[in-house]
């Protein structure tokens, strides 16, 4: 036998971002001298390190090394129960190697962020925003979002209210404010509110966000309809001074005129009437006589049509309607080539028709790249929009006759990633709002 290895304790707890030692004491159990080198393998094997890691002994005799495991504070590491093994190897008996075993317990932490998107928005009767709630701890985490400002002057509507976070993820929540009280003029008011996420353990995070409230009158509205009371004034004079005369005189002439042409073709009428008085005659005449030959009294009352029911059209009724909120999140890897993107689509299901009137799109992380929005359908890829993602956060699509997308036709979400290494992975999104017909 080459070695044996025996560990102080088999059983480890340590909290992410801290470290924890154990101590193994190695005795070369062979009769010569040896050189033994001392690792750890399994899951914690990156976060591990052992002084020393390399060793030299008489025959039977032992030294202690340091086992040192600091799991970093991140949520890549999960929290959870990991084995692990101490492996002992010997250069001058490899078969004689060997390994003890344990197992290290990483203990879960909560971290959360949350940021408002855009922080500040204005409008006259509504304001869009979206909340990005990170999760940076290293378990699920199950929360509440809320909304709600010091006055009491908006009302808030979030969209989920609840949401669980898997660790490292990110989500989106939906929110309109929307104010109790409008104005017609007046100088645009400020609405400062906060948006307060509550975990169920751990303290709640709280972000602040500001409505602007504009006047609902357009600015360039009262001297657009100044401008038209003005044209409007000068037009009344010019047909009252010069136009009014002048369309008089025209329209007597083309009295006079037309009455003319009228009697030229009343006198043209009458002629042909009486002439059509005569052809009628003359054919009724001839009707008569040959109902006569074939035995048929001209006098005798015509038979009754029995009555043909009509059938009325009835309007078929319009398709059922589901209204729809869809996210497409991309986790596009980091690419050196511009040109080469990564596709991540949503298919419009058999027999539906979907009907797109919002298109929010999302970088949240500020990444750096090239952002397409494509339309896939059986003839072939339509480019829709294409956007640097260095140049934006938050972008909002809103149509008043929505994009039709048939059955089986994709929204696609095509991105070329060009992060620093250190940023990582592209995740820009988009939300879709609408409805499905069928």
């Amino acid at each position: 036998m080459g070695a044996s290895a025996t560990m102080s304790t088999t059983s480890l707890s340590v909290a992410a971002g801290r470290e924890v030692s154990c101590t193994v004491v190695v005795r070369n159990a062979g009769g010569i001298v040896d050189h033994f080198t001392i690792d750890v393998i399994g899951p914690p094997g990156p976060w591990a390190t052992v002084t020393p890691d390399t060793v030299n002994l008489l025959p039977e005799e032992t030294t202690e090394v340091t086992v040192t495991f600091a799991p970093p504070r991140t949520a890549d590491v999960r929290a959870g129960t990991f084995p692990f093994g101490v492996r002992v190897f010997s250069q001058e008996d490899p078969e004689g190697s060997v390994m003890s075993e344990g197992e290290l317990v990483v203990d879960p932490f909560a971290e959360l962020t949350a940021e408002v998107v855009p922080p500040k928005a204005e409008g006259a009767t509504v304001g869009t925003f979206e909340v990005a709630v990170d999760n940076r701890g290293n378990e699920p985490a199950l929360v509440r979002v809320e909304a709600a400002d010091r006055e009491g002057e908006l009302d808030f509507e979030l969209r989920p209210v609840e949401l669980t976070l898997d660790a490292g993820t990110t989500a989106y929540v939906r929110l309109r404010a929307k104010p109790a009280r409008r104005f017609l003029r007046g100088q645009p008011v400020r609405h400062p509110f906060q948006v307060t996420v509550t975990p169920v353990t751990g303290p709640p995070v709280i972000t602040d966000g500001t409505y602007v409230q504009r006047q609902v009158l357009p600015k360039w509205l009262l001297p657009l309809l100044a401008a038209l009371l003005v044209f409007l004034l000068a037009l009344v004079a010019l047909w009252f001074t010069v136009l009014r005369p002048a369309v008089r005189s025209a329209a007597s002439d083309a009295a006079a005129k037309q009455a003319e042409e009228v009697r030229t073709v009343a006198q043209a009428a009458r002629q042909d009437a009486g002439a059509a008085m005569q052809q009628a005659d003359q054919a009724k005449t001839g009707s008569d006589r040959a109902l006569r030959n074939v035995g048929v009294d001209p006098a005798a009352p015509p038979a009754n049509d029995p009555a043909v029911p009509v059938r009325v059209p009835t309007a078929a009724p319009p398709p059922p309607t589901t209204p729809i909120d869809h996210r497409i999140a991309a986790d596009a890897p980091i690419d050196q080539d511009a040109r080469r993107f990564r596709n991540f689509d949503f298919v419009v299901p058999a027999g539906k028709t979907l009907l797109v009137t919002d298109m929010i799109l999302q970088n949240p992380r500020a990444d750096v790249g090239t952002m397409r929005v494509l339309r896939r359908t059986p003839d072939g890829t339509i480019s829709m929009f294409e956007f640097g993602l260095g140049n934006f956060r938050d972008l909002d699509h809103h149509w008043v006759q929505p994009l039709v997308f048939a059955p089986g036709e994709a929204v696609v979400l095509a991105v070329s990633c060009q992060n620093p290494p250190e940023k990582g992975n592209c995740t820009p999104a988009i939300s879709l709002s609408g409805r499905f017909e069928g």
